[in-house]
């Protein structure tokens, strides 16, 4: 099998990169270039059909909604709504982390009625088989992590999170910057237990290029996961989490050397004044990957709204060259986010990318906003409505307060300064 990667360094434009240049309205060569330089990637496994999107440099910031069952809430159903809601929001991107129930079958239904790309954390489901047999994290075993990574490829998953990272000398930098928060990422916090429990280097760092085996096989894209990124805004950019930068940067050559697509993913809490410095740290160190946030959270003082934290950190990052946002929803360190939460998580990150994609002059971004502003001048409501985020709720609003049927909202009513500024009465 040759990857999008292959294809892209061969010279080769693929029906997949012709449909993500018309899709976000660029050049065909231009796209085939930024992707085999690594800059933009188009996560699409070989044995999954669906149409393709791309991420990285100079196309629109795409966003992930991630949904799975908990040990505590494992409802199969909710979470098949879950992933509809998300996508029928915006969503480019579904992350299974099911670590509730029967795992491969959830896995299996999900890429089956997903019309948008698959991600997963292969180790959340090799722990979570570990613990149901009443073992401890220090008995997994490599072999069943690299098993798994190979049945979730052929089953079409299209990126894994690998927390590849971590490794013997990152965890050494943490220790000796103490932090305030630890490891809050659970396939970082795994992997440095199992670590230390067994005097082992991380096996996904030490056999890296089977790795690339798997992912290379059916064009799966590595996700290098952020194992050590602070879990509080008084923990950001430490040592620890900057030792494990240089470590992706170093894996983001080889997967490239190997025609393996890949993106690295950012930091969790930030506080505003260090995003951008993260975002360009990442950027040169990475040579220009494209770069997957959660967030940031930019505060940890807003339990319930973090929906509303992420989306500033997000805009942030975004503005500064993050490419791909994992939505934050409403239930962020409380409990497993509902239908309603899912929504409010990928419309408070549609607003961050569209906010950003102005900025960065994504093609499509400040028209839509030039015709929205347009149609409040003329006062075009079904305008307004048709290219609002959501659509739904703008109308619903409207039509629902006491001027649903005049040409002015409820707010001004006839001292409407549109309606005034214009002399139209």
């Amino acid at each position: 099998m040759i990857t999008q990667l292959q294809h892209a360094k061969n010279g080769h434009l693929t029906k997949e990169m012709k449909a993500v240049a018309e899709q976000e309205n660029v050049s065909p060569d231009w796209l085939l270039n930024e992707i085999a330089n690594g800059r933009i990637v188009i996560p699409k496994n070989i044995n999954h059909d669906f149409p393709p999107r791309g991420i990285g440099n100079g196309l629109k910031t795409k966003i992930n909604a991630n949904i799975g069952t908990s040990e505590k809430r494992c409802n199969f159903a909710e979470e098949i709504e879950k992933m509809e809601e998300s996508i029928k929001y915006g969503a480019d991107s579904i992350m299974d982390l099911s670590t509730g129930g029967d795992l491969h079958l959830i896995l299996n239904k999900i890429i089956e009625q997903s019309p948008v790309m698959i991600g997963t954390v292969p180790i959340y489901g090799v722990a979570t088989e570990l613990l149901r047999a009443g073992k401890e994290i220090k008995q997994l075993d490599p072999e069943d992590l690299f098993r798994e990574m190979e049945y979730q490829a052929e089953a079409g998953v299209d990126f894994m999170t690998l927390h590849c990272g971590v490794t013997k000398t990152s965890i050494e930098f943490l220790q000796n910057d103490p932090r305030l928060c630890g490891i809050v990422s659970r396939g970082g916090s795994l992997l440095k237990r199992w670590m230390q429990d067994n005097d082992a280097e991380n096996p996904l760092y030490e056999h890296y290029d089977r790795v690339l085996d798997i992912c290379e096989k059916h064009d799966v894209t590595i996700s290098l996961g952020d194992g050590i990124r602070p879990g509080s805004g008084e923990d950001a950019s430490d040592r620890g989490q900057m030792a494990e930068l240089l470590v992706l940067g170093e894996l983001v050559d080889r997967a490239r050397e190997r025609g393996v697509q890949v993106i690295v993913e950012g930091p969790g809490h930030v506080p505003l004044d260090q995003i951008e410095m993260n975002v360009k740290i990442m950027k040169k160190v990475c040579k220009d990957a494209p770069f997957y946030v959660l967030g940031p959270l930019t505060t940890d003082s807003a339990p319930g709204y973090d929906h509303i934290v992420g989306a500033i950190g997000g805009a942030i990052a975004a503005v500064h060259g993050a490419d791909f946002l994992c939505y934050v929803t409403p239930a962020e360190h409380l409990c497993l986010p509902t239908v309603e939460d899912v929504k409010y998580g990928v419309m408070a990150s549609r607003v961050a990318a569209q906010s950003a994609d102005v900025v960065k002059n994504v093609k499509g971004a400040r028209q839509r906003d030039h015709i929205i502003s347009k149609a409040r001048r003329e006062l075009d409501w079904e305008t307004m409505f048709e290219y609002s985020l959501d659509p739904e709720i703008a109308r619903k609003r409207k039509k629902e307060s006491e001027s649903g049927e005049e040409d002015y909202c409820s707010m001004c009513g006839n001292l409407c300064a549109v309606k005034t500024d214009r002399g139209k009465s």
